[in-house]
């Protein structure tokens, strides 16, 4: 298995609360924490490089005070122990130098991270046994010194210069190595020529955009999404050279680069979207009139603009170099220890309304700690996955500052495994709670379209299929065209059955004006359902192109430059007949799909999935009976496909997507 920031987090996580626990046997009666006396003490024998930075700093008390927080909050930071991860880097620059386009350089490194080089993430160590003085000393005076001489980072107060500026390094497992001097010298030519103006020259916003363009030049970033691509580069010397990456990756090298050169910068994320099976991260920078101003994506994005209006989130975390002593307690206490990553604040409250919640819980529920959880469902494997954790108080789930317009379950730790402990219930916008509970007492029959929600450009290239026409004709150039149907609704059968006068040799798909030919996929049947097929034509000449309405895939599709008059078709080289044709709209493939195999499942009174058998699909509708009224359901496609939500079905038909 090629590892990824999950298997880091819970194995970096182990690690931590063994040593949190350590500290907690150590903490005295009083109140408050020695927190710097237990980081020493948890040094060991590196106590003593961590006492030569406090006593370098004993004359000048904001320094001194810059060096206890990093080292009071340094236990939770890890590095590869080791020279694997060196061995790793050094491949990767080889591999950078190469003439392989950027998904072969991350097969590459993939197979080199599983096959070469597996579990370097299980060979860690926490940075307060291993930072040395000299490295700590020589990064607080670069920071410091950013800090002072830098205009777009004057605003700064001491407790903002900590978190937004000062940490040695940007992400877990980042190399203690020199990254400050690296990034600063290699993606800062725009920096150092801007032009000193009287208007924008000391903006905070206008260095980021200077450095964010000047990286977005020189890296050229190429995504990486759903596919292995090996451990993260973390070092300078892979920094400024990798190829690929993912959100994470560029917005690291986003925040690692803007930090070096004094611009006060953060990564946020949230653990998943509220529809979607995954999360994000996104960078945040503090600008010089005190507003946070966060990007949508990576470095690709201007800071400060429109954020993720059509999405819904129900947490938003700020990554912190503090502990988060509340999670901290956590660890140190429940039973169950899910890994959430202790250096994290929640700041949800912070980007949109949220809502504090008092969930009843199960009668059935026996609880063996005080800690509970909430869960929005992702379809990751199974179905529901954590997103943060609440307190049992007087038989209630209790949550703080929960993201609106989601799909919630609460759930509790019953001395073997996480389970739900509620009903699921939507939080919605206007902040009212609605739980979704199945009516076995009335049954009705669900005809299904999708099993995914439908997006706006999803929506918007279906349209383009109105007011197509199927014609059939005599001659290769259509001069003598008859229309056997036009289409009126996107909700068209799969087979569109046709009715010519007689056997025609020419058949084609006329795309709608301003439609750009926009299909996916364009079949023609005989009277005994067999596909029929010839020679592909069309009015533009690009095999590649015309055949793509050809080849069985809903991904692929027959797209032109210009808007009108364009067709594909077949000509069947002798007249034929034609009993019906499949117009697949261009789309995401989340359309049932026939010939594919499906299972729905509806949520039952015992907070489990009930399968209403699995089934193969004989249509674009995927057609059952007896399901419970207002039950959430959940299609799961076995054949093909990663995109699942959970949905309602209101006694009109009309499907709403969670």
């Amino acid at each position: 298995m090629i590892p990824t920031m999950t298997n880091y987090r819970k194995i970096v996580h182990k690690l931590l609360f063994a040593l949190l626990s350590l500290t907690t046997l150590s903490v005295s009666t009083s109140c408050e924490p020695d927190y710097l006396e237990q980081s020493l003490r948890l040094a060991g024998e590196n106590r003593g490089e961590l006492e030569k930075v406090l006593d370098h700093y004993r004359d000048n008390p904001q320094k001194l005070a810059a060096a206890r927080f990093l080292i009071e909050n340094m236990p939770a930071h890890y590095s590869y122990k080791g020279d694997g991860i060196e061995q790793y880097y050094s491949m990767a620059r080889g591999v950078f130098r190469t003439n392989l386009s950027p998904k072969q350089q991350a097969d590459s490194m993939a197979h080199i991270a599983h096959y070469l080089l597996p579990n370097l993430e299980a060979d860690t160590i926490s940075d307060v046994r291993i930072m040395t003085a000299d490295y700590l000393i020589r990064s607080i005076d670069k920071a410091f010194t950013e800090w002072e001489t830098r205009p777009w980072a004057a605003h700064l107060t001491f407790d903002q210069f900590c978190e937004w500026l000062l940490p040695y390094k940007t992400a877990h497992l980042q190399s203690l190595d020199g990254w400050r001097d690296t990034l600063s010298s290699y993606f800062t030519w725009g920096l150092n020529n801007m032009v000193h103006d009287d208007d924008t020259y000391e903006t905070t916003v206008n260095a980021a955009n200077t450095i964010r363009n000047e990286i977005n030049w020189r890296i050229k970033p190429f995504g990486i999404y759903h596919s292995a691509k090996g451990y993260p580069f973390l070092s300078a010397s892979t920094m400024p050279y990798f190829t690929f990456g993912n959100c994470r990756d560029y917005v690291t090298l986003a925040v690692s680069t803007f930090r070096s050169v004094g611009i006060p910068a953060i990564i946020d994320e949230t653990p998943y979207w509220g529809r979607y099976r995954a999360g994000h991260n996104w960078y945040t920078i503090l600008n010089n009139r005190g507003e946070e101003l966060t990007s949508e994506w990576d470095v690709s994005s201007i800071p400060g603009g429109s954020f993720f209006t059509d999405k819904r989130i129900p947490k938003v975390f700020r990554n912190t170099y503090a502990i988060n002593r509340e999670r901290e307690r956590y660890l140190n206490t429940s039973l169950c220890r899910f890994p959430f990553e202790v250096c994290q604040r929640d700041i949800t409250d912070e980007y949109f309304n949220t809502s504090d919640l008092e969930i009843p819980v199960s009668d059935d529920f026996r609880p063996v700690e005080e800690y509970v959880y909430i869960a929005t469902f992702t379809a990751i494997g199974s179905d529901w996955s954590i997103v943060d954790f609440g307190y049992l108080k007087e038989g209630k789930a209790h949550f703080s500052r929960m993201g609106r317009n989601v799909l919630y379950l609460a759930m509790g730790y019953d001395g073997r495994r996480l389970r739900p402990i509620s009903k699921p219930f939507i939080l919605h916008t206007n902040g009212e709670v609605e739980y979704i509970v199945a009516d076995t007492t009335r049954m009705r029959s669900v005809d299904a379209r999708r099993k995914y929600y439908q997006s706006k450009n999803v929506a918007t290239m279906r349209k383009r299929i109105l007011n197509g026409q199927i014609q059939c004709a005599d001659r290769k150039d259509f001069a003598d065209a008859v229309t056997l149907y036009t289409i009126d609704s996107v909700l068209i059968p799969d087979k569109i059955t046709l009715q010519a006068d007689r056997p025609y040799r020419y058949w084609r798909y006329l795309s709608p004006e301003k439609s750009y030919g926009n299909i996916a996929e364009l079949h023609f049947f005989d009277s005994e359902g067999a596909r029929v097929s010839g020679t592909p034509i069309s009015n533009i000449d690009n095999g590649e192109i015309i055949n793509r309405a050809f080849d069985n895939d809903w991904l692929t599709n027959f797209d032109v430059s210009t808007p009108d008059g364009n067709w594909v078709g077949m000509d069947m080289g002798k007249g034929v007949t034609i009993a019906s044709v499949r117009i697949v709209p261009r789309s995401d493939d989340n359309d049932i799909h026939p010939g594919d195999t499906y299972e729905l499942r509806y949520w039952n009174d015992n907070n489990t999935w009930t399968s209403c058998g699995i089934k193969e699909a004989d249509s674009n509708v995927l057609h059952y009976d007896s399901i419970p009224q207002g039950a959430l359901m959940w299609i799961t496609n076995h054949t093909r496909g990663m995109d699942e939500r959970a949905f309602l079905v209101d006694e009109e038909g009309n499907v709403e997507w969670w």
